[in-house]
């Protein structure tokens, strides 16, 4: 097979969406080699130059500005990838719209449904494309890639495509190199959050709950903020500089692939009180480490975490707190937590995902020649 996988979204700092797409692509890289080309295109940011080598891939780069580009495609289907890339049996977007094509058979990933949830809480080009193109563009799609059960369901009853067409290519766990051999969990360590800081990963109820647990615990652990900050996240960061959570709140900004094991190697335990995920990667790594897991009951949370972790009501600042003050009063409790989760993250595995995509490709193939 000749597959064109979108590679934008992990072009820049690689947040879940692209940190998701850049290891999918490296274990099926692994796999199949030889297989899998890259697309970018951007007017200043260009790949780095290890990257076909490190993943063992081909790249085709192309400066042409995103917004460009996504107007012509998603707006007017123009031009065809072939005009630009070359001739492919699949082209893979990353995203839940499709890149026009001539005779490539079409794939899509599609996370969550935040879009629809919560259309006011997403960015403009977002807003503009997705919540009027997504459902025409699953359904006409010859494959849909999703990375929970959660969201297939998602697919089937709120976009109408056919289940046969979906395929869940849930994330692998990280191989630590230092952690993950078991529970990790330090006395002294910080609760973290790691993500992008953004409306739909609740931040504010978080930082009432950190705030309820100091005045129940004045010598609870420093909560830490792990992640890139939209401009949402202008008012929170101004509230970690004034009482009652001057000096007890750190923003670290993004942090890189590289350095997220040292990060999760300081944390008592991790807390991702999302409103909505169509994954939740980072609950998988800390889970990896061995760090206990305080996550929300909504999305595919429940599903990825299971039995590995709290679950709380993320509109519920005060079971947020209180999950919090279990895990930082009771090392044997949080302990139990982390050996949990470390079993729980045991189930997920690149080289199963992989093999799904695999699948997926071909019968997408299969479906464009009968069309």
């Amino acid at each position: 097979m000749r597959i064109l996988a979108d590679y934008r979204p992990a072009l820049r700092e690689r947040t879940g969406v692209g940190e998701y797409l850049h290891q999918l692509v490296r274990a099926y890289a692994v796999a199949h080699p030889g297989e899998v080309t890259l697309f970018t295109s951007s007017w200043k940011d260009r790949p780095a130059p290890a990257l076909a080598s490190e993943l063992g891939v081909g790249v085709v780069d192309r400066r042409i500005p995103v917004r460009v580009l996504n107007l012509l495609w998603h707006r007017a289907g123009w031009p065809p990838v072939e005009a630009i890339a070359g001739d492919f049996d699949v082209v893979h977007a990353a995203h839940p719209l499709l890149i026009p094509a001539r005779r490539a058979a079409q794939v899509i990933t599609i996370h969550d449904l935040f879009f629809l949830s919560h259309p006011g809480r997403t960015a403009a080009e977002i807003r503009r494309d997705y919540p009027a193109l997504a459902g025409l563009h699953a359904r006409r799609a010859h494959a849909v890639v999703t990375s929970t059960e959660h969201g297939k369901r998602l697919l089937s009853k709120q976009l109408g495509v056919a289940v046969d067409r979906i395929y869940v290519c849930p994330p692998g766990a990280p191989a630590w190199r230092t952690l993950g051999h078991g529970p990790h969990v330090p006395r002294d360590g910080y609760l973290l959050f790691l993500g992008t800081l953004e409306p739909r990963k609740n931040i504010g109820a978080l930082l009432d709950a950190y705030a309820l647990l100091r005045s129940r615990r004045p010598a609870a652990p420093p909560l830490v903020l792990a992640g890139r900050a939209t401009r949402d996240a202008a008012g929170w960061l101004a509230r970690i500089g004034q009482p009652p959570l001057a000096g007890h709140v750190r923003h670290l900004g993004y942090i890189a692939e590289d350095e997220r094991e040292r990060v999760y190697a300081g944390a008592r335990a991790l807390v991702l009180p999302s409103l909505d995920e169509g994954f939740g990667l980072p609950a998988l790594e800390a889970m990896s480490a061995g760090i206990p897991v305080v996550a929300s009951n909504r999305g595919a949370l429940p599903e990825v975490v299971g039995t590995g972790g709290l679950l709380i009501d993320p509109s519920e600042v005060d079971e947020i707190a209180a999950a919090l003050e279990r895990l930082v009063s009771d090392d044997t409790l949080a302990a139990t937590w982390g050996a949990a989760g470390l079993a729980r993250a045991r189930a997920f595995t690149w080289a199963a995902a992989a093999a799904t995509l695999r699948r997926a490709y071909a019968d997408a193939i299969v479906r464009r020649r009968s069309n």
